[in-house]
Parts: structure tokens; sequence; C-alpha cells
């Protein structure tokens, strides 16, 4: 099957070729967009990542190219039309899984960061300043954290933060058992927001999920309570965090995608002024750490997503089950 990987970075080629260096794969490091879709004509499948644009207009234009499969080398598909794609005859796959474990370490390096402010020690120390005021930090053990999604990714974060010693609140339509063994207390949700010293999304994106932390929700936190999202960027209402940031409401904020971020994040912009105003107040602030949606970037998930993605292609073409999505 012919095979067109948008949003390809060096790391993608390395293992993807690793995983069948005889596949035939054509990588682009273009974003899949309507303007960028035509690249597509004459590929039977379309490997696309979390950024690239799946709307009815690229997938209408895809399908008129002859493509017949959306290879999606991620779990989440909210960037995907899937009515459209079932009405086009599109077949869209997903990796439901690929290490739980990179995301929720990344998330647990995030809370440690903050809490110690490592990004501030290490600037200072470059610059020759040892003095070690603002950096007091907090103990780690007896601290209450929130869980809210409880998957897998939830799950291993769970388990991680158990180790720390920290009592855990939890919150998912469905509950784990694994979660529930490790001590975790199921709740609702301004229950777990109101008693958790640190709160951490793990949750799909979704209508019901939208801006799930919004003004509203932070304002039930506890005053100076910790934030992680690893999730999705539209988990929270990102002008809601920057108010409840200025008024010291949210102590702690560390992020690893953001709402605005398909224009952004995965590109060296360094040489280029920020226009985006809501990321550049965002960065003012001490107390906040932002990552460029790394959490999934450790070569063990790396080898998994191309191994799924391509087991997929594969299952596809012979008519085997593919993990599909259905709309």
């Amino acid at each position: 099957m012919r095979t067109i990987v948008f949003s390809s970075q060096a790391y993608d080629r390395d293992s993807f070729l690793g995983a069948h260096p005889t596949f035939d794969l054509h990588f682009q490091q273009v974003r899949l967009t309507l303007d960028t879709s035509a690249l597509a004509s004459g590929f039977d499948v379309v490997c696309a990542f979390i950024n690239d644009d799946l709307s009815a207009p690229v997938l209408q234009r895809l399908a008129a190219g002859g493509t017949r499969l959306i290879a999606l080398r991620s779990a989440g598909y909210n960037h995907v039309d899937l009515v459209t794609a079932k009405r086009l005859g599109l077949t869209v796959a997903r990796v439901p899984a690929y290490s739980p474990h990179a995301v929720a370490e990344h998330a647990a390096a995030l809370i440690l960061a903050l809490n110690r402010r490592l990004h501030r020690a290490y600037n200072r120390t470059r610059e020759g300043d040892f003095s070690l005021h603002g950096l007091t930090g907090f103990d780690l053990v007896g601290k209450t954290v929130g869980v809210v999604g409880t998957g897998k990714i939830g799950a291993t974060f769970a388990r991680i933060m158990a180790g720390f010693g920290c009592g855990l609140l939890a919150y998912d339509p469905n509950r784990n058992p694994s979660v529930e063994a490790l001590g975790g207390l199921y709740v609702e949700l301004p229950e777990l927001l109101a008693n958790s010293n640190i709160i951490s999304l793990h949750c799909p994106l979704n209508d019901a999920t939208r801006h799930l932390i919004n003004a509203e929700s932070l304002g039930r936190m506890k005053p100076g309570a910790m934030l992680i999202n690893t999730g999705r960027g539209a988990l929270v209402d990102t002008p809601a965090l920057i108010e409840a940031l200025k008024c010291g409401q949210l102590g702690y904020l560390g992020l690893d995608v953001y709402e605005e971020e398909a224009n952004l994040f995965f590109e060296d912009r360094s040489d280029l002024p920020l226009q985006d105003d809501v990321l550049a107040r965002l960065l003012t602030f001490p107390n906040v750490i932002i990552t460029a949606h790394q959490a999934f970037l450790t070569r063990e998930a790396l080898a998994a997503i191309a191994r799924t993605t391509l087991d997929n292609i594969t299952a596809w073409a012979a008519g085997r089950s593919c993990n599909q999505v259905e709309a």
C-alpha cells in the first residue's frame, strides 16, 4: 500500500523504517491541510498525526484523490470528522495504546520540575547565581493527587504518584479496579477539585470534556493547587488559566498540550515573533512550564506507534480488523 506520512519528523522516519524498512512509505514534514492535501493524490493510505486537519473538506479531497484509509498514529481521534469519513467510505484506524508510561512519566516530571523550581534553578546556576531564594518546594508524600481520567495512562500515572506516598482521588465515568487497588477513591469532579493539591488530566477530548477546566472549576480548586495537562489542549479554557494564575488561585501549571498548538508545535519558530498572545502571556509566569507536546516522545513509544500503525495498514489491506474507529 502506498502510504504518505504527514507531519513527519526525523524520529518518525527512523521509527517507521526501523519497524518495516520495505514498506512503501513517503514522508512529508508538512502538516495535512486543505492546501497540502493534493500531495496525497494517488496514495491509498494517509498516515496522520494529532495536529493534521481531517475535517470534512480535507477528507473529501483525500477521497477524491484515491485515499481509502486514514491511519492515525495517535490514540486520540477528536480531529477527525468521522461522520464524513464514513459517508465517503474512508476507514479510520488508530493506535489505541503505545506506551502509557511515556505520558504518565512526563506528567510526573512536570510535577517535580514545578514543585522544586528546577527550570528556575537551572537558569540561575548557569548564570552563576547559587542562591536558593524562591526555590522552596513541598514534600509530595501525604499530598492528595486528583487523577481525571483513569484509563491506561491515568492508571499508570496514579501508580507513579502512589509510589511517592500520595493519596489518590479519581474521576472517571468508568472505574478502574487497578486504581482502586492503589487506594484511589472515586469521587465527583467538584469534590476532586476541592480536595486535591495536584490535579492531572488524562481524559479524552470530546463534547463532554471540552473546557472541563474553566473559570468555574478553577475557582473550586484549593488555592495554590497545581494543574497538569498532558491530555489535549482543549480540556482547559486557556484564558481562564491566566486569570487564575494572576490572582494566585492556581499555584502551578504544567502543560504539554495547548488548545491552539496546531500552527505552533513541532516546528522551530525561535527566529520568529510569537503571534499567539495567550501563549506568550502564559510563558511570562515563573510558575508555569510548557513543553511542546513531547510527552509521547520516548524510543519505546515511537517504536510501538510505528509498529501498530503499520500493522493496522497491513490488516486493513488484508480485510482484517485494524483498530478501526467508528462514527
